[in-house]
């Protein structure tokens, strides 16, 4: 190791602190208490290339007391204190702490977000002695080697770091939130005896909400049955449907009168309108857009996209993927990129095209002074597994519609008589196909051609049909819903917001790739509203989101937010108090209820009404899976494998539709279909 004369270089990820070491020069390594040390000579000095873990530091209880409550006295203490299950922390603190003692500057290269800087202000604080306001920032949105290098060459103290004050503010708002209301809930809980950890977050609660109040919205909905009338039309041996102008038929008799009406006479097409529309290009990829995306196409959960994004960030393929941003600005290299990408067989043909033409992406409105819109960076993918080539074409290909031009689609509309009732009929065609022959694995928009149709047509009427229908109540949320409904109301940031829907399934108050709320998530809900509806509030929870953005604009100062957080919290513990002993009757028998609900592995894929539950045989002991709908004729069972714990995945399977379960057993679970007959039974592996 160097013994001076060095700059200490923090990163936050293994990953990254090897590509970053490689990019500044000559590299050598070292291990130290098995911790991985890179050392650099390079153009411009000496380098000391060291990483964190993610967070080596936590806001935890000064007190230490694990259930008393109220908890304001608080600090920040290293993770291995709090946690015994990170003991390699300690080591890194170790090992960083005296790397820190021969250097002669010190360089914060973790990502460059609100989370980043906090975990580097930390590292440069407490290890490394208070160099947070000296060390230099090295800021970069990719980890390709040109990038980094030319990130180095423009460091600059930081001396003022607001990004790091409003994240350090949201780990104290949110670890006072967390503790007290857990302590809180789980004393009431306690109050009778027994114990059961009961959790609600600053955003778990008003997210929560959510589900519950769509869950009562679904459960207290009537449907209304209503009536459809449609005939199956003929010209020049092309059939296609016209449906009556009424959408809603309210009357049974109404519409066979209508039926009647229709029999045996021919259609007169009494009037054709044609409409051009010009599609505009996809914007590209922030955060959000890339996980609702991915859901859609591949039925990833948002935190698997960000996970695998993150995998893919880190192998320097694409950019940073924790960005608000829509825009890809002209310093990025759209030419270099494209010039990456063509190296690469399944884009040439779609790259050539688009290098023919000037390169001016289509954005959107969304910005983020941080990081640009997300991007591949035109290096060679190398190794990537199943999910990464997926989710890494996606990416590509979303990026190439954008460069792409307006699609150009034609709908048609024609308003047929028949006897004296008016039917409609609508088509619609592609004229140029523009931006969606770059994103076609992935557009949606569908070709519906009419025959020519010209006013005064007569047509033929091969059918006629009445069918009943029954209004629908509002569809159940799935994780991408719910994302883009947080986003919505503004709670939670890019970062944590699916960690937050995972927490929520954790903790055992939502079920099911279609979300439904669990009797405990009910009880704790409508005691929330009753006795503390400002822990539930979006209001309340926005307010203190834009209380932190306030600090990172200089506006607010630290100990202000904090202070009207903890001055809000005390009220609604308060009212929680006054709540304790009906929120332990309530949580009690609703915890009965969730054993039985934890068995529920999903819906039923036969029947569509009943779900598929855990069930054991009184005779032999073994279990299966049945349906709940049993009663109702449905005999759609399969079997499981008697040994390990079940705990069901919350998805299905991409092939068959059935649910997807883990099968815990030893330290790496499996992943099945319980379908007996699912081809993906050939494929079963390890998560």
């Amino acid at each position: 190791m160097f013994d001076s004369e060095y700059l200490l270089v923090v990163c936050e990820k293994p990953d990254a602190a090897k590509r970053i070491a490689s990019a500044l020069g000559s590299v050598e390594s070292e291990r130290f208490d098995d911790v991985v040390v890179y050392k650099v000579s390079g153009e411009r000095g000496r380098y000391v290339v060291c990483a964190a873990l993610g967070h080596l530091y936590t806001v935890w209880d000064v007190a230490e007391k694990k259930s008393s409550y109220p908890v304001f006295d608080v600090s920040w203490y290293p993770l291995n204190l709090v946690d015994k299950g990170k003991r390699r922390v300690g080591n890194l603190i170790k090992v960083i702490s005296s790397l820190s003692k021969g250097a002669k500057g010190f360089v914060n290269a973790c990502d460059y977000d609100i989370e980043g800087e906090t975990i580097g202000y930390n590292i440069l604080r407490y290890v490394c002695g208070g160099k947070e306001s000296v060390a230099l920032r090295a800021k970069f949105s990719t980890l390709t080697l040109e990038e980094l290098r030319e990130a180095f060459a423009k460091m600059s103290p930081n001396s003022i770091n607001r990004l790091a004050e409003a994240g350090r503010a949201r780990h104290v708002v949110d670890f006072l939130w967390g503790v007290n209301l857990t302590r809180a809930l789980t004393q009431a809980y306690s109050s009778k005896g027994g114990y059961r950890t009961l959790s609600v977050g600053r955003v778990q609660g008003p997210t929560l909400a959510f589900v519950v109040e769509r869950e009562c919205e679904i459960r207290w909905f009537v449907p209304t049955p209503f009536w459809s009338v449609s005939a199956l039309l003929e010209k020049d041996g092309f059939m296609f449907k016209a449906l009556y102008v009424v959408d809603k038929v309210e009357r049974l008799a109404e519409a066979q009168a209508i039926e009647a009406g229709c029999r045996g006479k021919e259609g007169v097409v009494k009037k054709v309108s044609k409409q051009i529309i010009r599609q505009h290009p996809p914007t590209p990829f922030n955060l959000g857009d890339l996980q609702h995306e991915a859901y859609r196409v591949f039925g990833f959960s948002p935190s698997l996209t960000l996970r695998v994004a993150e995998s893919l960030y880190l192998k320097a393929l694409i950019s940073y993927p924790r960005t608000s941003s829509q825009k890809l600005p002209p310093s990025i290299g759209y030419h270099k990129i494209f010039s990456g990408l063509q190296k690469l067989e399944q884009y040439r043909v779609d790259v050539n095209d688009l290098l023919t033409k000037p390169l001016k992406p289509f954005e959107g409105e969304e910005d983020d002074p941080a990081h640009p819109a997300i991007y591949p960076t035109g290096e060679l993918p190398q190794g990537l597994d199943d999910r990464q080539s997926r989710l890494y074409d996606l990416i590509v290909r979303r990026f190439l519609a954008v460069f792409g031009e307006y699609a150009v689609r034609e709908r048609v509309s024609a308003d047929v008589e028949i006897g004296s009732y008016l039917f409609r009929v609508s088509g619609r065609r592609t004229i140029e196909e523009g931006w969606m022959k770059y994103y076609r694995s992935y557009v949606s928009a569908e070709d519906n051609p009419l025959p020519l149709l010209e006013e005064g047509n007569r047509l033929k009427v091969i059918s006629l049909d009445v069918a009943e229908r029954f209004e629908q109540p509002p569809p159940r949320y799935n994780q991408s819903s719910l994302l883009a409904k947080m986003e919505k109301e503004g709670i939670g940031t890019k970062a944590t917001r699916a960690e937050i829907i995972d927490t929520l399934y954790q903790r055992g108050y939502i079920v099911g790739s279609s979300i439904r709320a669990t009797d405990i998530a009910f009880s704790v809900i409508e005691v929330m509203k009753e006795y503390s509806p400002s822990i539930i509030s979006t209001e309340m929870t926005r307010e203190v989101e834009r209380a932190l953005e306030s600090i990172e604009r200089g506006v607010l100062s630290v100990s202000d937010v904090i202070e009207k957080a903890a001055t809000h919290l005390l009220t609604s513990l308060q009212e929680l108090k006054v709540a304790e002993e009906e929120l332990s009757s309530k949580v009690r028998e609703a915890t009965r209820a969730s054993l039985a609900a934890a068995d529920i592995i999903g819906e039923c894929p036969v029947c569509k009404e009943g779900y598929l539950k855990i069930i054991r045989s009184k005779k032999s002991g073994k279990r299966f899976v049945g349906c709940t709908n049993y009663d109702g004729g449905c005999r759609t069972s399969a079997p499981l494998p008697q040994k390990g714990r079940i705990k069901s995945l919350n998805r299905r399977c991409k092939l068959c539709g059935w649910p997807m379960v883990a099968v815990i057993l030893t330290r790496y679970p499996w992943r099945i279909c319980v379908n007996p007959s699912c081809p993906t039974k050939k494929e079963e592996g390890k998560l």
